[in-house]
C-alpha cells in the first residue's frame, strides 16, 4: 500500500518528467473529468500532502488549477518518454494520462481524481493532520489530535489522517512493535505518545528518496522490516511467531510477545 514516502516519491518523480512542460494533450477516464481538456496548460508543480498527490496548473490569464489524486491500495502513476511503449500495469486501469512534447504521464487505479482551484487545496484538504513529510510536520499537534480520542486503539489513531498524514499499515505496524505497544492498546494507556509519533515520522522520513521501504536499515530482500508481511515468520529479537489480523478493516502485524496485552 502507498505510504507518505511511496506518495512523495511519486510526487518527485512526476515533477522530473513534467515541471516546467506544456500539457500537449490529456485524457481522462473517469466520469466526472471526461469532458476535460487540459491542452496548453504547463505544469508548474508536482507535490504531495500525506497520501494525497497534488499537479499544480497554470495557463495565461487563468486562475491556476491542481489535478488532485490518491493512490489509495493499488494506485500508482508511470511516467515514460514521448513514443515510449507504456509497460507494467493493464490499459484497462488507466484513469489519467497526460502528455508532454517529451513525455507521458500514465495514472493508473487512482482514486478521487479531482480538478480543483490550487487557491482552495487548502480548504479540500484542511481536514488533514500534520503531514509527516511537510512543511507543516508539528509532533506536538499529532500528539494532541490522537490524544483528543483516549478510547481509541493506538493502531487506529495513527491510520488515522485526521491526526497525522502519511502513515500506513507497514509503518503503523513497525512503530508499535520498536515501542513495544499491543496494537489494541488504548490510546489513553499509551506512555508517551509524542515518542511514538515521532517515531513514525523518522521511519517515513528515513525512507524519502527511494523506493525500497526498510525499518530495520538492510536493504535486502527479506530483510527490510521488523513484523510488516512478516507472518508466522520468527520475530527478530526474540524468535516468536509473528501474528496477523484484520483490525478495524486494515491489516496488522504484530509479536505477541514482544508486545503483549499486559
Amino acid at each position: 500500500m502507498p505510504e507518505g514516502d511511496t506518495v512523495w516519491n511519486t510526487a518527485r518523480t512526476l515533477e522530473r518528467a513534467l515541471a516546467g512542460e506544456v500539457l500537449t494533450g490529456s485524457d481522462f477516464r473517469v466520469p466526472r473529468l471526461a469532458t476535460t481538456d487540459l491542452t496548453g496548460w504547463t505544469v508548474a508543480e508536482s507535490a504531495s500532502r500525506g497520501k494525497h498527490l497534488l499537479l499544480r496548473l497554470t495557463k495565461d490569464d487563468a486562475k491556476p488549477l491542481t489535478l488532485h489524486s490518491h493512490l489509495r491500495m493499488d494506485g500508482a502513476w508511470r511516467t515514460f518518454q514521448a513514443g515510449e511503449r507504456w509497460a507494467g500495469r493493464p490499459a484497462h486501469l488507466i484513469r489519467v494520462v497526460l502528455r508532454t512534447a517529451k513525455s507521458v504521464a500514465v495514472g493508473y487505479h487512482l482514486h478521487d481524481v479531482t480538478l480543483i482551484p490550487t487557491n482552495d487545496e487548502k480548504s479540500f484538504l484542511s481536514y488533514l493532520g500534520p503531514d509527516l513529510l511537510g512543511d507543516d510536520w508539528d509532533p506536538a499537534e499529532a500528539t494532541r489530535r490522537i490524544a483528543e480520542h483516549p478510547d481509541e486503539t493506538i493502531a487506529a489513531a495513527l491510520l488515522d489522517q485526521r491526526n497525522l498524514a502519511g502513515v500506513g499499515n507497514l509503518y503503523k505496524s513497525e512503530t508499535l512493535f520498536l515501542r513495544g505497544l499491543w496494537p489494541w492498546t488504548p490510546v489513553a494507556q499509551v506512555h508517551d505518545l509524542t515518542k511514538v509519533v515521532e517515531l513514525a515520522q523518522k521511519l517515513v522520513a528515513s525512507n524519502r528518496g527511494r523506493w525500497t521501504q526498510t525499518t530495520t536499515g538492510s536493504l535486502r530482500r527479506g530483510e527490510t522490516n521488523y513484523v510488516y508481511g512478516r507472518r508466522a515468520q520468527p520475530c527478530r529479537r526474540c524468535g516468536t511467531a509473528i501474528s496477523k489480523a484484520e483490525q478495524d478493516e486494515r491489516v496488522t502485524y504484530w509479536c505477541p510477545r514482544c508486545q503483549s496485552k499486559t
